[in-house]
């Protein structure tokens, strides 16, 4: 018995309509991968928001001085700094960066703030603070671009060339000063029980936010956090965006040495320094990837606020110090793990 050689060929799968000669039918795998892909953007949100909300029953339950309004001023005081501070590095990350000199700028620039504030008067002083912390972060912008030199070896030798200019301005000890501005500015409440630097914190984080998702700017930083090479074809000047990102990062980062100098109530050496792991812990603890393209100011402020409470929290239920060193190193960890976009790497080393 013979056969038909088209009896013997492979069944076509019919299309949408049960034409066998129309494309398969995809729109459930599209579906599917739109879900899961939605899913996963809404994780990186409700984490933090999760971690945020344990946080405060357990270490209630733990402390009732915990909830205590003290408690509360003491934790919107951290976050103040803290949220500034890790709202310097956020723009950097996104476009798929890392600026390791924020927290050594935030120094110079609480350095810098309580040298100038008594002879050049206060507002004058916070403006040239702010200059110098923008020119400090478009040097970054412009040799990283420029020499193409990977912003992570850029930002950690700027950061050396911050800490030995901050010492040298102050003698390598603390800066006092007679202003009361800083005090009245940061340490003071226009509202009642709500500290003006963390005012100034969640006023920062809204106006980045809105920059972020309202502007043009904030579309050309996440296309070149998504993808820098399609960005460039597309037309946005890829350099440009990041020398902006650069120099945004560096006013971000006065601003949290002016709050930081305004709670010490002195210009300390090497005073910020020690924040730059816990800043890079908001971000990503916020649901920002190191990757870059994902995420935002506003995961960032309850980063902050994460890393903040888990810190008071510990403290105030007798957690010794190295414990809560690998616990946040811990928290780290896994934040990158959760956030990280493993298809933008080809080998992961």
């Amino acid at each position: 018995m013979t056969h038909n050689s088209t009896d013997l060929a492979a069944p076509q799968v019919a299309g949408p309509r049960g034409d066998p000669s129309a494309p398969p039918d995809r729109s459930g795998l599209t579906a599917l991968t739109a879900v899961t892909a939605t899913l996963s953007r809404s994780r990186t949100v409700a984490v933090p928001i999760i971690a945020l909300l344990a946080l405060i029953i357990y270490f209630g339950s733990q402390n009732s001085a915990f909830l205590s309004t003290d408690s509360a001023q003491n934790i919107l005081r951290q976050m103040a700094f803290l949220t500034v501070i890790a709202l310097a590095g956020t723009f950097v990350i996104l476009i798929g960066g890392i600026d390791l000199s924020v927290a050594a700028n935030a120094t110079l620039a609480g350095i810098l703030i309580a040298t100038w504030i008594d002879s050049l008067g206060g507002p004058l002083a916070i403006v040239a603070v702010l200059a110098v912390g923008g020119l400090v972060g478009l040097v970054n912008g412009l040799i990283t671009t420029m020499l193409r030199v990977p912003s992570f070896l850029v930002t950690l030798g700027m950061m050396s060339v911050l800490n030995g200019v901050s010492n040298t301005i102050s003698d390598g000890g603390p800066v006092a000063f007679s202003s009361g501005l800083l005090h009245t500015l940061v340490n003071e409440s226009s509202i009642p029980g709500i500290p003006n630097g963390a005012l100034i914190a969640l006023v920062l984080t809204a106006l980045l936010t809105v920059l972020a998702f309202a502007s043009s700017f904030g579309r050309h930083l996440y296309a070149v956090g998504g993808n820098e090479r399609a960005a460039r074809l597309s037309g946005v000047r890829v350099q440009a965006v990041k020398l902006l990102v650069f120099a945004l990062a560096g006013v971000i980062a006065a601003v949290a040495g002016i709050i930081f100098t305004g709670q010490a109530s002195t210009g300390v050496p090497l005073g910020a320094d020690p924040s730059l792991l816990n800043s890079i812990a908001a971000i990503v603890v916020g649901g920002t990837a190191l990757s870059g393209g994902v995420g935002g100011p506003h995961r960032t402020l309850l980063g902050a606020l994460v890393i903040v409470i888990l810190g008071a929290g510990m403290d105030i239920t007798a957690v010794d110090p190295y414990t809560q060193l690998i616990v946040k190193g811990a928290v780290v960890i896994a934040a990158v793990a959760i956030t990280i976009d493993r298809r933008r790497y080809g080998l992961i080393k």
